[in-house]
């Protein structure tokens, strides 16, 4: 092995520039290999770094209008979901599957604190909700089972809303424990949450119990919420929300597969569609990473050509004293691997080093989105699994660059050898 790495080194020192130049191609291949995916996975992150707001295992349904007529009645008709649709889902129809169950009501309203008021959208939740939308609290808590119980007039504000509210200057924990007014009513401020503008920044959330007495909302709900386990695959998902779906349907004379008679919306699935997106985008930068490492492969395989071309004669020397062909197939080989793998693995941490310079530089930067500010690449790296995968690339890529001059070399007969000059 060592006098196989002497003669490479031997080799390279001979053709210095040629090898440099080869190298450097290779360099940029991989370079730009790894600056692709790691820009793409800083794009992936910050596109999906919203995805984690709600728990993965979250179904949420809530009333429609029918879009076929059935049992007698027209299209058209308007479905509203109430309590009895909560005690469905809750019953052992769908006991193998759902968890926690819980429904909100909502009304708009305006809030005043002094001479400062803002609208804002009062909506009747569970303390469930808190881990469901995994809603982030600024100050104070969140609605527990003793308001529910109480009927308590307690609300917990969203960061933005409650400095509307708060002179100038104010910062939103200093409503915290105050009174302010709901509509005709005083509530007591329990809590500030982080406000989240690409969900609606105006969500105040209050006991259920006391918004519905309030409101006299009877049996009729916004929507339902439920967590669900054992589900693990897109056509299990698809399976289940077609039962629901249809039982929730019959129990309103709705037909059992009319998609409009009530929405679903089912973050798991919405998940495996991001998910897929983002398999999508990967393939497509290996795709155009590896095109443009294929211009340093071919480099490599030419210098190896050329490199075959002025040995003939040391080949057919060697091949006369009794070396055999796989002798000089594996000198060539390792010569294209190592030019290969040294220059790619210098392109590599390049790669990887820009991928740093991105997040300290553009990681940093925010795009304005619906008066939100989204960054604009989050976390721009690779991980260990691609530079195991760029190192195999490398290798693989080295060995098929010096195949064919591999096979030319072996080949050569030692009579014709000798006579090359």
């Amino acid at each position: 092995m060592r006098d196989i790495f002497t003669e490479i080194w031997e080799s390279v020192r001979r053709n210095k520039l040629r090898t440099s130049l080869t190298g450097f191609a290779v360099s940029w291949g991989i370079f730009m290999l790894i600056v692709l995916l790691g820009a793409g996975n800083g794009l992936q992150n910050a596109f999906f770094k919203g995805g984690d707001q709600f728990a993965s295992n979250t179904m949420m349904i809530g009333g429609g209008y029918t879009s076929k007529a059935y049992d007698g009645l027209k299209e058209g008709r308007r479905i509203s979901i109430d309590d009895k649709d909560v005690k469905l889902i809750e019953g052992d129809a769908f006991a193998t599957n759902v968890e926690q169950v819980i429904a909100t009501v909502s009304t708009g309203e305006t809030a005043s604190y002094g001479k400062k008021s803002t609208s804002l959208t009062l909506e009747g939740n569970y303390p469930e909700r808190q881990q469901m939308e995994k809603i982030e609290l600024v100050a104070g808590r969140y609605i527990n089972s003793k308001d529910i119980a109480a009927k308590r007039k307690v609300v917990v504000l969203p960061q933005n809303t409650a400095e509307a509210l708060l002179p100038a200057f104010s910062q939103a924990q200093d409503l915290l424990g105050r009174h302010i007014k709901i509509g005709q009513f005083s509530y007591l401020v329990v809590g500030i949450t982080k406000s989240d503008r690409m969900m609606g920044n105006n969500m105040a959330a209050a006991p259920f119990s006391t918004i519905k007495t309030i409101y006299n909302k009877g049996e009729d709900l916004d929507d339902i919420t439920f967590t669900f386990h054992g589900l693990k695959t897109e056509k299990a998902n698809e399976e289940f929300e077609e039962q629901l779906r249809a039982a929730v349907n019959l129990r309103h004379r709705a037909a059992p597969d009319d998609k409009r008679a009530i929405w679903i919306w089912n973050r798991f699935s919405q998940n495996l569609q991001m998910n897929k997106v983002g398999a999508i985008i990967n393939v497509a930068l290996w795709i155009i990473g590896l095109f443009t490492l294929l211009g340093g492969i071919v480099g490599v395989s030419n210098i190896m050509l050329i490199t075959v071309k002025e040995r003939t004669h040391e080949f057919g020397i060697r091949k006369a004293i009794g070396a055999k062909p796989w002798d000089i197939t594996k000198l060539i080989l390792a010569e294209s691997v190592t030019i290969t793998a040294v220059f790619g693995y210098i392109g590599m941490f390049l790669g990887m080093l820009t991928c740093r310079l991105l997040d300290k530089t553009l990681g940093q930067s925010t795009v304005s989105i619906m008066d939100d500010q989204i960054a604009m690449l989050v976390n721009p790296s690779v991980g260990l699994d691609v530079a195991i995968e760029a190192t195999i690339v490398l290798i693989v890529a080295g060995s098929i660059a010096g195949l064919f001059p591999a096979r030319k070399a072996a080949r050569v007969r030692p009579i014709e050898a000798l006579r090359a000059e």
